[in-house]
């Protein structure tokens, strides 16, 4: 891939480009030509700019100043801008960023096929090529999020390549990937570029010896450009035999002193029992051995180096080792004690650092190592005294009040690295720490480490993908698909093979165990993919067959979005039930709880009269089913005690002397105390005790004609709900409340999900629109939504008990345009918040307030004024709840709703237009 390319005209003009992330400038006044039709290789330290150039070179960032042309396409342009998207492929930097967890490694692959228009038997063709060429080939049916870091990796360069690119962007698309997989990689691109020897290839790498292999070289610092040049001719100008001796000759003055070399003194084994022990390790998930019987010892104070494939067991190794997994058989020992996931002792005498970041984001750098500190029980004085050294070893001064969702991914791994540090530890367990960080950051990684070794006789047993860093270690262990292939110093591995030095050791060993173990898979990869995939292809080649060009590639496009969204629903149990379920729980809690029934309203009597006429009264209340009496009291003490601890809800106080007061006509009073705490329910059983007081008046004034009364008659009538209950008014509400609350929810969750994790990226980056996405990421929801909305129906009215007396199919429409308007506006929600916590809550409020209070639930819409009537108006909860009331309980049909209809038509086209504005198509 290193073929000069001195006569190719410039294909990418870059003139005054200035980048600015707040006060931070990324790129600072850059003006660039790159020639087209070669590779180009793209170096610098972290948080140089690399990553911003690229992606304003992509088009999924907004250039904010200057001018940008790419093989003909004036990026600034936007009509330019997106014609020209189809022919570049961008892989983000980010293990797997660009990938969804839930789908599988063929999967995510054919997502980003159908994405670039790719019919059916080219995509599978394409597809299998790809996971022949990668190792890929006996993993087509594992989900991503199952895949080690690399593999994630090889996964993402697969999707970035499935279809025909003039322009490729890989932005460290390496990082974290083993030698034989990165050759296999290389010579994956080398056969594109054959195919397509105009193809142009612009890759950012943090590894020098890649570096090497690309015909022209760019080197940046501090958003400028340092040289850009051929390849060979930045090595005559610096006058050095190696790119990583010529970059660090054009790095500053003080950057180049950090990366000077370093000599590492020799390991003395200072004796005493082996610092870390693993005899016949095995650790089983399900059916799947991710490590099979491993045996090693490391002594105190050495380095131990742990290498391997992508996805062979070393991290899994690493948590056995430090607790966080049991081992499903064997030992594991440190310090001469067997380590069990219980074991905090010994813990506190380890230092690890994961493979993916583990620290939190929502704190600072100083935060999180003192967080770290704290967490290791080292007192508050002598934490702040560690931080503050860590901060300075490890060259986070610069960011130290900086959160680390900023910062670019070597400092994160420097920071990483710092708190695993944070306690002194003895044992330092560091899995694959410096993946993606440049060449002089990761030699003073390595100081740090020889320090700790060799001063401090700390042992650490470290993973890696840099056979120079490799090289360093006392002693290295291969590993591959769970088993051990090697173990010795590197001059040993490299002398059993033959091999000119370690990495092609290392390619060779693994070469070796892939021959002895893959036959067999490859062999039966292919047959059971076409056993999985047989009627799902026949049904998708059918339908794209008949419905294919619809819409020429509008609808295709939107329907690759909306596949990928359901089949990622489909698998997510947890939403899925909580989509279902959720709404019926609250159907049934809400519409069966919040009642305003008086039935067996709990009444006590403090009688004082004790005569005929008293318990006459009392009777009264006995016969109706709207009360229930309790034990009377004794006195009025008693009484309001009883009321104010909710004991009952309902007193009676009969004076002394109310009979012969009432047969003398004096009209004598008796107290009714009623508990006020919920003033619909008290007004309701003051209703219900008026309408008893006044029929025991008018039984009383007929037996009695001398008029000891005044005849009173009460006649209650209700319109619609005879019967006068709850439920039948609460159902529509709750209904209502279950489409507008977790349908919007659940949609704007799917758009902030994929802001979070990055993978929205793939919009920015491909030819589809933000209206194919939109409409892509709505549609699954609307489905559910629909399915939602039957299920809480059919429990209404069957498991409720109520009645259905209009239309169903007046109240399906209406649901239907009330499921399109809940979800635009949960599209509508995710364009302006960006994280998970933020859109629940957004959400809730924006919801909950209109549709309980404003939207006709608790009282009719009609009775609203001023600004309460226009929120009501204001929002389709209102304009549903008419529908579903009417429908319930007055018996209305279709023609009985237009304006209604016609109103969640609006709502939903509205807010899908305004997410259509606000969703941007490019990042800042």
């Amino acid at each position: 891939m290193s073929e000069a390319a001195p006569h190719n005209p410039p294909g990418i003009r870059i003139a005054g480009v200035t980048h600015r992330y707040g006060a931070v400038t990324a790129l600072a006044d850059v003006t660039l030509d790159l020639p087209a039709g070669t590779t180009i290789g793209l170096v610098g330290p972290d948080g140089v700019g690399k990553s911003t150039l690229l992606g304003l070179i992509a088009g999924v960032r907004r250039l904010q100043s200057g001018r940008l042309d790419v093989l003909g396409a004036d990026i600034g342009d936007r009509h330019a801008r997106e014609a020209f998207l189809p022919r570049v492929a961008f892989m983000p930097q980010g293990l797997g960023r660009n990938l969804y967890p839930t789908l599988s490694v063929w999967e995510n692959i054919d997502f980003f096929a159908r994405l670039f228009g790719m019919d059916a038997r080219e995509r599978d063709a394409r597809i299998q090529r790809l996971l022949d060429a990668t190792g890929l080939a006996p993993f087509p049916d594992r989900a991503a999020g199952h895949l080690s870091g690399g593999m994630k990796q090889k996964v993402s360069l697969c999707c970035a390549l499935v279809h025909d690119p003039d322009l490729l962007i890989l932005d460290e698309p390496t990082t974290g990937v083993d030698p034989l997989s990165r050759q296999q990689f290389w010579t994956l691109v080398d056969q594109l570029r054959r195919e397509r020897p105009t193809m142009t290839v612009i890759v950012s790498t943090a590894y020098m010896e890649e570096a090497e292999r690309f015909a022209w070289l760019v080197a940046m610092d501090d958003g400028k450009v340092l040289i850009s040049d051929q390849t060979q001719k930045v090595l005559e100008r610096t006058h050095t035999t190696s790119l990583e001796a010529a970059y660090i000759s054009l790095l500053p003055e003080g950057k180049r002193q950090q990366a000077s070399g370093f000599v590492i003194p020799p390991y003395a084994d200072p004796g005493g029992p082996p610092a870390i022990e693993a005899e016949h390790l095995t650790r089983r998930f399900g059916s799947f051995t991710a490590v099979s019987d491993v045996s090693f010892t490391i002594s105190r104070g050495e380095i131990f180096g742990f290498l391997g494939s992508n996805g062979c067991g070393k991290s899994t190794t690493m948590k056995m080792l430090t607790g966080l997994l049991d081992a499903t058989s064997g030992t594991a020992r440190l310090f001469g004690e067997q380590i069990t996931a219980g074991d905090m002792k010994t813990r506190m005498r380890i230092g690890y650092m994961s493979q993916a970041f583990s620290l939190y984001e929502e704190l600072t750098v100083r935060q999180n190592l003192m967080l770290q500190a704290r967490l290791y029980r080292i007192p508050a004085a002598q934490a702040a005294q560690r931080v503050a050294q860590a901060i300075e070893s490890f060259e986070l001064s610069a960011c130290a009040d900086v959160s680390p969702a900023s910062l670019p991914l070597g400092i994160r791994q420097r920071l990483q690295l710092a708190a695993a540090c944070i306690n002194n530890p003895e044992i330092l367990i560091l899995d694959e720490p410096t993946s993606g960080v440049d060449p002089a950051a990761r030699d003073m990684f390595w100081r740090h480490l020889i320090r700790l070794s060799r001063q401090d006789h700390v042992t650490i047993f470290v993973s890696t993908h840099f056979m120079n860093e490799a090289a360093r270690c006392d002693r290295i262990s291969l590993m591959h698909r769970g088993h051990v292939l090697a173990v010795g110093t590197p001059a040993e591995l490299v002398k059993k093979r033959n091999a000119p030095n370690l990495e092609a050791a290392f390619i060779a060993y693994l070469q070796d165990a892939e021959a002895a173990t893959d036959a067999q898979d490859h062999a039966t990869a292919p047959a059971r993919q076409s056993a999985a995939r047989t009627w799902w292809h026949a049904l998708g080649g059918r339908l794209a067959a008949r419905f294919g060009t619809l819409g020429g590639a509008w609808l295709p496009r939107a329907w690759a979005f909306a596949r990928r969204e359901g089949v990622e629903l489909l698998r997510d149990r947890l939403r899925l039930t909580f989509a279902l379920l959720g709404p019926l729980i609250l159907l049934v809690v809400a519409a069966s709880s919040i009642s305003f029934d008086v039935e067996g309203v709990r009444f006590t009597v403090d009688d004082h009269d004790r005569t005929t006429i008293s318990r006459d009264l009392i009777d009264s209340f006995r016969g109706s089913t709207y009360f229930h009496e309790l034990a009377p009291v004794a006195d009025a003490d008693a009484l309001d005690r009883d009321i104010r601890n909710g004991k009952v809800q309902l007193a009676l106080d009969i004076p002394a002397g109310f009979a012969r007061d009432l047969e003398a006509g004096r009209r004598p009073e008796v107290g009714v105390i009623i508990d006020g705490a919920v003033p619909f329910l008290a007004a309701n059983v003051r209703a219900y005790v008026t309408g008893v007081l006044a029929g025991y008046a008018a039984t009383l004034g007929r037996a009695m004609p001398q008029g000891a009364v005044i005849p009173i008659t009460v006649e209650p009538r209700f319109s619609y709900n005879q019967e006068f209950r709850s439920i039948y008014a609460m159902t529509p509400g709750v209904i209502m409340l279950a489409l507008i609350l977790i349908p919007t929810m659940l949609t704007a969750l799917g758009v902030v999900r994929e802001k979070e994790v990055g993978s929205i990226v793939n919009l920015y980056a491909s030819p589809a629109s933000v209206g194919q996405y939109l409409m892509g990421k709505q549609a699954p929801y609307v489905a559910l939504a629909t399915i939602s909305y039957f299920m809480l129906v059919a429990v209404a009215v069957v498991v409720m008990g109520v009645p259905l007396k209009g239309s169903l199919l007046a109240l399906s429409l209406g649901g239907v345009l009330f499921v399109l308007s809940a979800t635009g506006l949960g599209l509508l929600i995710s364009t302006f918040v960006s994280s998970q916590v933020a859109a629940i809550f957004g959400t809730s409020i924006i919801c909950l307030i209109p549709a309980v209070n404003f939207s006709g639930l608790l009282y009719p819409a009609s009775t609203l004024t001023g600004i309460s009537r226009l929120v009501g108006l204001g929002f389709p909860a209102t304009w549903y709840q008419l529908i579903s009331l009417g429908c319930f309980t007055k018996g209305l049909g279709v023609a009985s709703f237009g304006p209604m209809y016609l109103a969640l038509g609006c709502f939903g086209a509205g807010y899908m237009l305004a997410a259509r504005m606000l969703l941007k198509k490019q990042e800042a």
